[in-house]
């Protein structure tokens, strides 16, 4: 009996596979499975000749001594196929697997061949969980110094937070960053190693990201993950290119159907809008960053060119049990090699079900949540847009979205209190409610003076946001407080603060209120959990909901303000003024005391226009 040969795979990538394998042709299927069940087949078939991989295998046993298990083998000489030129052939490669598997081992093996072999000058390690990424930075420091063949090439070891990085004698440097916007920016990257991709909920980290390989004739994104949910919008994206490229084998691109998975304008618009000060970034210690790439990223740069791009996925096929044997081998390719089938079902007694599917069974769980709102409510309200030839989407009937006469706002914090953001709601044309966020930035102390912007002088009529217990409750009351900041405050609390979402919810299920599309708030909208207090009134749940809610927040406060606005407060009376106060060339004698008391208003007419006149 002999081992199965996969397609464009001859003998010797079985011999390189499988050498000193634990499990043989006739016991394999007490062994998890080391070939992917879903995988991007190879041009021609996978030789040393045709693939760097065989070379990384024989640098693993051979340097530092590590026995690699057989989907790990097969993963290093699928990724580094090569063409005819000897270019690599993949410039992008997602690796899905179950947890506890050994992507670690992997990308440190892979890594260490590439600065030490290949002669690759910058590795840069990310995850959205700085700890993450700088564990498996540790760990290649370690088997560095603990190895004799390998110990000298060091330089240097930078220990600073934020700022690790790994220095050889050749100039080769592995660092580690956080997956955020800035990540990597103002550097050129050859390999960047993405840890946990399902937690990139947008394209804001993917962007700077795929930017710092755009400079290398070669270069490599090598994303790790276990299976995703709704909110894994790069890795869904990612996902379903791999799989739409071999023949949709679960049916992932024809479930998406014509949604709009991939990045949009509306991801470059979020991106323009985010923007760290000096103080920001130096606080977040982003070294080496360059200002005047900011704003410099276009949508080509945030979308994956399907034949450059590598999907390797070990995971239990739709529908099947949770006990399901041959499902769980799929999945997890180390069982039988350290871990064995009798923890992995008695995880399945204990866990959740579908946190053991997406964690052991490496499955989607497309419905993360529902979102607050009857299902099809925000989707039905959603401005309809329309794809321009260069594949943008513009809005299809602009005046639809196009608020006019009093705007007013509504301010809203993350629960970590990283960002802030605004929205506007007003009424169109037509006379129908229309709210969207305007900005968000880091922080709060940029919310009153960009409110009170010249650009916005006259526009905005009031703003609201929850007054208690809410992270944006200081800047709130702080602009209440300020008698120079002539934009009408309004607390939304108690009874009006629950009204508020029920009153959102009632105008969304009724189609009573328009929102242009937006990522961000898309999100927050499809996914957030609700948390609910006496007589069945509810508020967003920060804590449980997969998404940053604030987004929401600020749009409901909005919305709720647009139906409440209370009328304008008169001016404040003129003080008193006497002969003193009068120019020194005014004659003051036997003049009696002027008290000046009869102030009116001027008549500033409607407040109409719309959003582009002032500032967006």
């Amino acid at each position: 009996m002999r081992w199965p040969q996969p397609k464009g795979c001859g003998q010797a990538y079985l011999d390189a596979v499988h050498e000193a394998d634990l499990a043989t042709p006739q016991t394999m299927h007490k062994f998890g499975s080391a070939e992917p069940r879903v995988v991007t087949p190879p041009l021609r078939e996978l030789t040393p000749e045709t693939s760097l991989g065989f070379q990384v295998i024989e640098f693993a046993t051979d340097v530092l001594g590590i026995s690699l298990h057989p989907w790990q083998r097969v993963a290093l000489i699928r990724m580094l196929e090569q063409r005819e030129d000897g270019s690599l052939r993949f410039r992008t490669v997602v690796i899905l697997v179950a947890r506890q598997n050994g992507k670690s081992t992997l990308a440190q093996v892979l890594t260490l061949w590439l600065l030490v072999v290949y002669g690759w000058p910058l590795i840069l390690g990310t995850a959205q969980d700085l700890d993450v990424a700088q564990t498996l930075w540790e760990e290649v420091v370690d088997i560095v110094k603990g190895n004799d063949e390998l110990k000298d090439l060091i330089e240097k070891v930078v220990l600073v937070n934020g700022s690790k990085s790994l220095n050889l004698i050749t100039g080769a440097r592995y660092k580690v960053k956080a997956a955020n916007r800035r990540a990597g920016r103002g550097l050129s990257g050859n390999l960047v190693l993405l840890d946990e991709l399902r937690e990139h909920q947008n394209f804001d980290a993917w962007g700077a990201i795929t930017k710092t390989t755009m400079a290398r004739a070669e270069a490599l994104i090598l994303a790790l993950s276990n299976a995703g949910d709704v909110t894994s919008r790069v890795l869904s994206y990612l996902r379903m290119l791999g799989h739409k490229a071999v023949g949709d084998p679960d049916g992932v691109a024809a479930a998406q159907g014509q949604a709009e998975t991939g990045p949009t304008e509306y991801d470059l618009e979020a991106l323009d809008e985010f923007e760290l000060d000096p103080d920001a970034a130096e606080a977040l210690e982003l070294d080496e960053f360059d200002d005047d790439e900011a704003g410099d990223l276009e949508l080509d740069d945030l979308e994956q060119d399907e034949d450059t791009l590598c999907l390797l996925e070990w995971s239990a096929p739709p529908g099947c049990a949770t006990r399901d044997r041959d499902g769980i081998r799929y999945a997890n390719p180390s069982q039988g090699y350290t871990i064995s089938m009798r923890t992995i079902l008695s995880a399945e007694k204990t866990d959740p079900e579908w946190v053991f599917r997406t964690e052991v069974l490496c499955q989607w769980n497309d419905g993360a949540s529902n979102g607050p709102f009857l299902p099809g409510a925000w989707e039905d309200t959603t401005i309809e847009t329309v794809k321009q030839a260069d594949g943008t989407r513009v809005i299809k009937d602009p005046e639809a979205a196009r608020p006019v006469g009093k705007l007013v706002a509504g301010v809203a914090t993350s629960h970590s209190r990283g960002m802030t953001y605004i929205a506007f709601a007003g009424h169109n044309a037509a006379g129908v409610p229309v709210c969207q966020i305007v900005t968000a930035r880091v922080g709060s102390d940029w919310v009153q003076p960009w409110l009170a912007d010249a650009k916005r002088k006259g526009r905005v009529r009031a703003v609201t946001g929850q007054f208690k217990s809410s992270p944006e409750m200081t800047v709130l009351r702080k602009m209440q407080k300020d008698t120079k900041f002539r934009i009408q405050v309004v607390e939304l609390s108690g009874n009006d603060l629950t009204d508020a979402y029920a009153d959102a919810d009632d105008a969304l299920r009724e189609k009573r209120v328009l929102h242009p599309p937006d990522a961000k708030l898309d999100l927050a909208a499809q996914t957030a959990e609700k948390k609910y207090f006496g007589g069945g009134t509810w508020l967003l749940d920060a804590v449980n909901s997969p998404s940053d809610i604030a987004p929401l927040r600020a749009w409901i406060a909005a919305l709720w303000l647009l139906a409440h606005l209370p009328a304008a407060p008169p001016p404040p009376p003129p003080s008193s003024m006497t002969l003193a106060d009068l120019p020194a060339t005014t004659t003051a004698a036997a003049s009696p005391t002027v008290v000046l008391t009869d102030w009116h208003a001027p008549d500033l007419g409607d407040l109409t226009g719309d959003l582009g006149s002032i500032g967006f």
